[in-house]
């Protein structure tokens, strides 16, 4: 698959993310409208769109993660409502591997957690 430029880099910054945590074969990816789904363990963790890298975080964690200057809910599409699970962070954060690394663990950990609650 032949990514646009700013699409590879916000991948190689999530692979770096999940290497940092021992996990870097547990991470896969999938085109979504215009951008690529992120998925650990299975389950969708993040989103790369042009608008940048956003994370799925339960709602406790995007709290503490909206308190960071730059970071916002994703807005899929013009018009559409800001996204209820997914954040956008800053360049800076997807720049920094450990604490881009720590989201990504809180990401993860919210799958679980959603996953034990729905399961039959």
């Amino acid at each position: 698959m032949n990514l646009p430029s700013g699409l590879a880099l916000l991948r190689r910054e999530l692979e770096d993310a999940a290497t940092h945590l021992g996990r870097p074969h547990e991470l896969r990816f999938r085109p979504m409208f215009g951008g690529l789904m992120a998925y650990l363990d299975e389950k969708p963790c993040a989103w790369l769109t042009p608008a940048g890298l956003a994370l799925k975080l339960a709602p406790a964690d995007q709290t503490a993660l909206l308190r960071l200057e730059g970071t916002a809910r994703l807005v899929a599409k013009p018009g559409a409502a800001p996204s209820r699970h997914y954040i956008v962070l800053p360049a800076a954060l997807g720049r920094d591997t450990v604490q881009l690394a720590r989201w990504l663990a809180k990401s993860a950990a919210g799958a679980a957690r959603s996953a034990r609650r729905n399961a039959p």
